[in-house]
């Protein structure tokens, strides 16, 4: 008879929390920590597997972050499932849950924020004022709760990686920030779960995000390398949806996130799009052939 799979600990305070972890650092285990907002899929469950291959003891992360929601976005509709969340969680490696309620993670009086710099201003730093100085806040509480070792996130955040990047060596953290592969549904659409907050229709224009992404990729690699023509036609692809309303498409430096008028070594491509009331974000990386 096969054994029932190990569910996680779940707590929700950072006292308990400690509690547990001081004993694994006792006992010699390493941490690996995935910070989630919930609403699991298989984009989260590959972080957490990663984590368990490196790392003898995994932490999960669920807080809906309400600081890094600004005024009229969808904190209010955005998924919680935290018995579903546990039920994916069992027996994929995830060792312990932290799912706080908002006043312990931001107790009474909380006053303290991390300013983020440069690279948190365009993109979404421009179309969300505010979110990641509330993204680099709860990540940095987060670090300091959980002490862990290293951190997985996963690329299709691909700014706030890189914003929390520049926080751990401003601020010289001690913890190893992992980066994972985007993980898409079969016909391509980035995993999110904001997907759950799409209607059927809504669902299939949603793809137009990865065909823009696609097309992208293929004038690249037929030679085309003038952003604004690149650019321009993934405009095309993504107004063919009838309901998508375009934050911005983008062809950056990976690293600074300026814009760049060649694709030359690599670019990263950007787009954020809302389909009906739904906002989705994904990005590839596109590299000439030299």
């Amino acid at each position: 008879m096969n054994a029932t799979p190990p569910r996680p600990r779940l707590v929700k305070t950072v006292d308990e929390l400690r509690g547990i972890l001081d004993g694994v650092r006792r006992s010699g285990r390493r941490i690996g920590l995935v910070p989630t907002m919930g609403a699991l899929h298989e984009g989260h469950l590959s972080l957490i597997r990663a984590s368990k291959a490196e790392y003898d003891y995994t932490v999960v992360t669920i807080f809906v972050n309400p600081s890094q929601f600004g005024l009229g976005e969808d904190l209010t509709e955005y998924p919680r499932t935290l018995d579903a969340d546990m039920d994916a969680l069992t027996g994929c490696g995830a060792d312990l849950v932290l799912a706080p309620s908002d006043e312990e993670v931001y107790r009474p009086g909380h006053a303290t924020w991390v300013e983020v710099g440069a690279g948190a201003e365009p993109l979404e730093g421009r179309h969300r004022p505010g979110h990641f100085r509330g993204v680099a806040t709860v990540v940095l509480k987060l670090f300091n709760m959980v002490g862990a070792q290293a951190a997985y996130f996963g690329q299709k955040d691909y700014q706030q990686v890189l914003v929390i990047k520049l926080m751990v060596a401003d601020l010289d953290l001690p913890i190893e920030i992992r980066v994972c592969p985007i993980i898409r549904e079969p016909d391509g659409l980035a995993m999110s779960s904001r997907n759950a907050c799409l209607s059927p229709d809504a669902r299939q224009q949603a793809l137009v995000l990865w065909k823009s992404l696609c097309l992208a990729g293929e004038l690249v690699e037929q030679g085309e390398c003038d952003t604004r023509i690149i650019a321009e036609r993934m405009r095309q692809t993504i107004a063919m949806a009838k309901d998508a309303r375009i934050d911005y498409v983008a062809l950056v430096d990976p690293d600074t996130l300026e814009p760049v008028d060649r694709v030359e070594g690599r670019t990263l491509a950007a787009v954020a799009v809302h389909i009906e009331n739904t906002r989705l974000i994904d990005n590839c990386l596109l590299k000439a052939e030299s």
